[in-house]
């Protein structure tokens, strides 16, 4: 009996354990259980990036609050902000979103995340070697997250994109950019590399990332919309 008993619960941690582990956001196979697995629909891809684009703003926001908090705590810093992802073109806000093509917003999206990927792995390096300890081992943690969640986020929609390609949604002139972190400018590698930003520095950047992230999160969601308009949205 005791060994029966055992084994029950050996198995319900087991099955705890399951149903706990986080979803990722490529391609893998749905099982049913007692069925054959099958390939994720379009649908299912497009709900696991927007899921991981809503988790990657939350941890964004949560960040620069922190940020300004602890280092303008008695008045937010208020200045002139010019983001390295500029010269990236996007939609001023819905109705423009709505309008461009699929395969253009697809592209932004790309883009966005692709230029952000080896800014904010250097802004980890950056704070870690900051003075301010007691904070920046915390925040230093969360640019590391973001920055493989970020990652993560750009394979999950170049497989959206794939599968919108199998399915004939866009055509196969939708260009990847096969070095996405050459798009963030030289002179913001190099001055993480010498380690020359300082905490307004790293206010604005962790500013132009919220602000980022909010668009890819809202283009993720205009996007599933436009090319399922039969879902709910």
């Amino acid at each position: 009996v005791r060994q029966k008993f055992y084994s029950t619960v050996w198995v319900a941690v087991l099955a705890l354990v399951y149903l706990d582990f986080p979803i990722r956001v490529g391609t893998a196979a749905i099982c049913a259980h007692g069925q054959e697995c099958h390939a994720p629909s379009l649908a299912d891809l497009f709900d696991r990036v927007i899921q991981q684009s809503s988790r990657v703003h939350g941890i964004s926001s949560e960040l620069h609050s922190d940020y300004e908090q602890y280092f303008f705590p008695s008045k937010n810093h208020i200045g002139k902000r010019k983001c390295h992802t500029y010269s990236i073109l996007t939609p001023a806000d819905k109705e423009n979103a709505q309008r461009l093509g699929r395969e253009e917003l697809t592209e932004v999206i790309l883009r966005l995340l692709g230029a952000w990927g080896d800014p904010l792995s250097q802004l980890h390096r950056s704070m870690t070697q900051d003075q301010n300890q007691d904070f920046n081992h915390y925040s230093s943690n969360k640019a590391l997250e973001m920055s493989d969640m970020v990652h993560e986020l750009r394979s999950g929609v170049t497989k959206v994109a794939e599968k919108m390609k199998l399915l004939g949604v866009i055509s196969n002139a939708l260009g990847y950019m096969s070095s996405p972190e050459s798009l963030a400018p030289s002179s913001v590698s190099s001055s993480y590399e010498r380690g020359d930003f300082n905490s307004i520095d790293h206010h604005d950047l962790l500013y132009c990332f919220r602000r980022d992230s909010n668009k890819v999160k809202n283009y993720l969601r205009i996007l599933k919309c436009t090319t399922l308009p039969e879902l709910d949205c």
